[in-house]
């Protein structure tokens, strides 16, 4: 949302992107930041910081100053820096394809719902597969627990992401924020503004089974108004568009391994979030393949009928790779049926039978079901391959 003319009784102040008219203010904040040229010294210059810190910083804040000196608006920071740091690590980390896409109208907004494997390289691969077919740019929904220090929340709200909140407490403030939220996606979608990503799901899929959470789709529901409206054309007017997203190699998969086996008692250590951000950002990951759905604009179909016609259609378009059914063979000791479809990848299978030696003996089982369960999945929902 990169309105220029915000108004004192915006209803969605606190959780909406930076527009144009606060962005030069936000600019000028991040470029005094010094927790944000720390991180960049440490990206940029790791030998000098460890040398001399002073000399380090003091270059990092020179070029930090000229970045921002040259940025106005949103689309400034995402045509100047993100999409040219985005296509070097497409470049480097992955072969990149898409289907679906030609078949929805660019003109429009559409509420794409997602399944959810990285943090950041999910959102950010869709919003390039959008631009690059001409498509505005998304606005993409982050929760605020991945938002614990002030410059990573003012860059990413310059990179047009609204914030979940997910450190609400007691049932009355829950729903306030639902409804906000859901309000807010609704006049994004209803009034035009651009398309939105959500997960279709709180956290990321990390054993490799895709489903959507009903509570996603019930927050949706919340914008309707209940004199004028159903549930369904309620979720009929916000145009879903489920998208799968599908990884021929996980750079976070051992990472997932660990804290599945560690069971619902695992606690996640302070910014270990970050830590899986750069490692998604930065590790291989062979071929991904985004695969753009069919509208969901049904008005007869209520939550748990939108749930069902997303899951069905994320399960039917995620692209397998052999990687998964290497990993479904070496679980169940033979081979999936052959006539599930298999999308051509670029690892071989002895790179990835040395990935999984590589991970520690207890994670393996972990491991390999990550790349496994899709295949259950596509079992489950493709019939006609048994």
């Amino acid at each position: 949302m990169t309105t220029d003319n915000p108004t004192t009784d915006d209803p969605f102040a606190d959780i909406r992107p930076y527009n144009n008219a606060e962005a030069p203010e936000v600019f000028a904040r991040l470029g005094a930041d010094p927790e944000l040229v720390d991180s960049l010294a440490r990206l940029r210059l790791p030998r000098l910081l460890r040398w001399a810190p002073p000399l380090a910083r003091s270059l990092v804040r020179r070029w930090l100053a000229g970045q921002v000196a040259s940025l106005k608006t949103v689309e400034d920071l995402q045509l100047s820096i993100v999409k040219p740091e985005l296509e070097k690590v497409i470049a480097k980390t992955t072969t990149f394809t898409t289907s679906g896409l030609e078949k929805l109208d660019a003109a429009s907004s559409w509420l794409f719902i997602s399944n959810h494997r990285d943090i950041v390289m999910d959102p950010a691969l869709a919003n390039y597969a959008l631009h690059r077919a001409g498509h505005r740019t998304l606005s993409i929904a982050i929760g605020n627990n991945l938002l614990q220090k002030p410059w990573v929340a003012d860059l990413m709200r310059l990179n047009k992401s609204f914030i979940v909140r997910r450190d609400v407490q007691g049932p009355r403030e829950l729903l306030a924020a639902s409804r906000q939220l859901s309000a807010y996606i609704r006049h994004m979608i209803s009034d035009d503004v651009g398309p939105v990503w959500l997960a279709q799901r709180e956290g990321r899929a990390k054993d490799g089974r895709d489903a959507t959470e009903p509570a996603v789709i019930k927050m949706l529901s919340l914008s309707r108004d209940k004199r004028t409206e159903s549930v369904g054309e309620t979720l009929a007017a916000l145009k879903i568009v489920p998208l799968a997203i599908s990884y021929e190699v996980d750079p976070c998969d051992t990472l997932k391994a660990a804290e599945l086996a560690a069971g619902p008692d695992y606690r996640k250590r302070p910014f270990e979030d970050v830590a899986s951000i750069g490692k998604g950002i930065s590790g291989y990951k062979g071929c991904v393949h985004l695969a753009f759905g069919e509208p969901i604009v049904d008005p007869d179909l209520d939550v748990d009928g939108v749930v069902a016609a997303i899951d069905q259609q994320i399960s039917t378009l995620y692209a397998l790779f052999p990687t998964n059914l290497w990993a479904w063979e070496m679980l169940h000791g033979e081979a999936p049926p052959a006539s599930l479809p298999v999308r051509l990848g670029v690892v071989q299978r002895h790179t990835f039978e040395e990935r999984i030696r590589e991970c520690p003996e207890s994670l393996r089982p972990w491991l390999l079901a990550m790349y496994a369960n899709p295949v259950d999945t596509a079992l489950a929902h493709r019939p006609e391959v048994l």
